[in-house]
């Protein structure tokens, strides 16, 4: 397996590079069970966040660094825009998206009481990488659906395209990968 070292919130990581088909390679990125690097992150973030009321991510790679930004920042709730609805959910929005790291469609769905919730309310988009943007699109279509105002689109990581987006935040460019490990250049 092939390795890409980064240095992100000033941490030095190793990503493995994934396969996505015969022509694409990805670095794979997850904070998952990595406290210090999430810890970083967060913080690095939300120096550069603007103002807002609530914080939302996608499930599930996004959770921890949601968590961990509302937690520094002293926030007393986040949402999370699931993939399956959950019994406890008082009703639904659903929106479905088509994303690089996930096979076929995929559904996210927002309980109605965290609608209520963020209803004219600034609302910050948080994932750990944009690369597609759909992931994010979705997230933002549930927000506008609920009635709050998107404030602003964060990542830790932007990967291909996303990386020319000005209307997202994010602390390192992921690049794209060839099979054998070598960087992508442009075409």
């Amino acid at each position: 397996m092939h390795y890409h070292t980064m240095t992100i919130a000033g941490l030095e990581r190793q990503l493995p590079i994934c396969p996505v088909n015969e022509n694409l390679s990805i670095g794979a990125f997850v904070i998952f069970g990595d406290a210090p690097l999430t810890v970083a992150c967060a913080k690095a973030l939300l120096e550069r966040a603007p103002e807002y009321d609530y914080i939302i991510t996608a499930e599930a790679k996004g959770i921890p660094l949601a968590h961990e930004m509302a937690r520094q920042n002293g926030d007393r709730h986040y949402f999370v825009a699931r993939k399956k609805p959950k019994l406890y959910m008082t009703g639904i929005f659903e929106v479905s998206v088509h994303s690089i790291t996930t096979r076929g469609k995929q559904s996210l769905y927002l309980d109605t009481a965290d609608a209520e919730m963020m209803r004219g309310k600034r609302i910050l988009l948080v994932d750990d990488v944009i690369s597609t943007g759909q992931s994010l699109a979705a997230t933002e279509s549930l927000v506008t659906q609920a009635g709050g105002i998107v404030c602003g689109r964060m990542a830790i990581l932007a990967e291909g395209d996303a990386q020319k987006r000005e209307d997202i935040i994010y602390l390192e460019k992921l690049p794209l990968f060839n099979p054998d490990g070598t960087v992508k250049t442009e075409e």
